[in-house]
């Protein structure tokens, strides 16, 4: 146990030891609260310093090293209080944390008031639509008692200079995951959101998404809705698989009362079981995107912002015709219907500066599309292809890797 000299704005450096998993506990606890470590020590040693009588002694076998930074004069004060006291210097330490844990407790989630609803279209397909549903739902439920590496920087030109998508990440922070329940919706006839989760799609002449938005519906549709397991999501993260009923969707629309409203129709009788719920659409701009695009409207009273659409494209030429199709049917849609339909904004997907020119300067034209806004930057790495190969969620498979930073943090800027 040591101390060193005071650096600028007068704290000193202390050398102690503390049990591994209350450091854990105090680093995730610190992060929740969005605090400095060496703010949450200051302040269990002045509470424990003015307690009236010891508290029950608390397990230091094995504890490890921990440094950090506390007011000058303040290590020494404490090392006297603790011999006053007759407490080793450790075990007033652990101590000390454990008062500060006990009197901040970890912050309840804070969930919206109007579940939010991303739609997340383009009329292209292979963009990657499937992929961005995927890692923001992984994201968004993470548990809020583990910290997970999220990417900070949003410098998107330093990417164009190399070679690797993940240069991008001038940072990481860990951060506590936000705990959210949030239901992933194959809105695509193919599947591929139900299939990369390890789940099949429901049976033809079973019930489905689409027997509901027709009036057609077998049962409830709480009962179609799967989870897509691992520890990390603890049952907050749900699936709603599709079935190739989907591709005759348009056709049973076309028949159907207010039929822009048949998604909302058939979703509302779950919406309260989940803070978010994310819509994986098909390539198409025909009427089931139009119930999409209705779906994630600004409601009575909803905060901007909270639902919309959310665009995924690539740096490449054909994206941008099909981003021009989708933003027609949504400015349609918006004057046809008076909607409140606010962008979350884009995101360019597999993104990967030795293609070149075609990719950076395509990179350039998003960019320079002030409104909607880049929101995200997601490079084509290997891991997201090799976690769809092994029908696992990216963020369990591959939580380190820089694609998983990347979506972190767009589900951060979207929520």
């Amino acid at each position: 146990m040591s101390s060193t000299p005071p650096p600028p704005g007068d704290r000193e450096k202390i050398v102690s030891k503390l049990p591994a998993p209350l450091q854990q506990e105090l680093k995730v606890r610190t992060a929740q609260h969005n605090l400095d470590i060496q703010d949450a020590v200051e302040a269990g040693i002045s509470a424990w310093s003015g307690l009236g009588s010891n508290l029950p002694s608390i397990d230091t076998a094995g504890a490890k090293a921990f440094s950090t930074w506390l007011p000058a004069g303040q290590w020494d004060n404490f090392k006297s209080a603790c011999r006053a006291r007759g407490v080793p210097l450790v075990q007033g330490l652990a101590q000390s944390v454990s008062t500060w844990l006990q009197n901040n407790p970890a912050p309840g989630v804070q969930r919206p008031a109007i579940v939010k609803r991303f739609v997340v279209c383009n009329q292209k397909g292979g963009v990657g639509k499937t992929a961005v549903t995927a890692g923001v739902g992984q994201a968004l439920a993470e548990s809020p008692e583990q910290l997970y590496p999220v990417a900070i920087s949003k410098h998107f030109a330093i990417a164009r200079t190399s070679a690797d998508p993940a240069a991008d990440v001038t940072a990481v922070e860990q951060l506590p995951g936000p705990g959210l329940r949030v239901l992933l919706v194959d809105f695509d006839p193919q599947g591929h959101l139900t299939k990369q989760l390890g789940h099949e799609l429901l049976h033809l002449d079973g019930d489905s998404l689409t027997k509901h938005m027709a009036g057609e519906a077998k049962g409830k549709l709480e009962d179609l809705v799967v989870a897509v397991e691992d520890d990390r999501f603890d049952d907050r993260l749900h699936l709603l698989p599709s079935c190739t009923d989907a591709f005759l969707l348009d056709v049973k629309l076309s028949g159907v009362r207010a039929r822009e409203a048949a998604l909302e129709r058939a979703l509302s009788p779950i919406e309260s079981d989940y803070d978010v719920i994310i819509v994986d659409c098909p390539p198409s701009l025909g009427l089931s995107m139009d119930a999409a695009a209705y779906y994630g409207r600004r409601r009575d009273a909803e905060s901007l912002g909270n639902s919309g659409i959310l665009v995924v494209v690539q740096a490449e030429d054909s994206s941008a015709d099909a981003y021009g199709l989708l933003t027609n049917q949504i400015d349609d849609l918006r004057s046809d219907m008076h909607l409140e339909l606010d962008y979350l904004g884009i995101v360019v997907n597999h993104y990967d500066a030795r293609r070149g020119y075609i990719a950076t300067s395509s990179l350039d034209s998003w960019m320079a599309i002030r409104d909607p806004r880049v929101v995200g930057l997601v490079g084509d790495l290997k891991e997201q292809k090799e976690a769809v190969r092994v029908k696992q969620p990216l963020l369990a498979y591959a939580p380190q890797c820089p694609q998983s930073l990347a979506l972190r943090a767009l589900a951060r800027e979207i929520a």
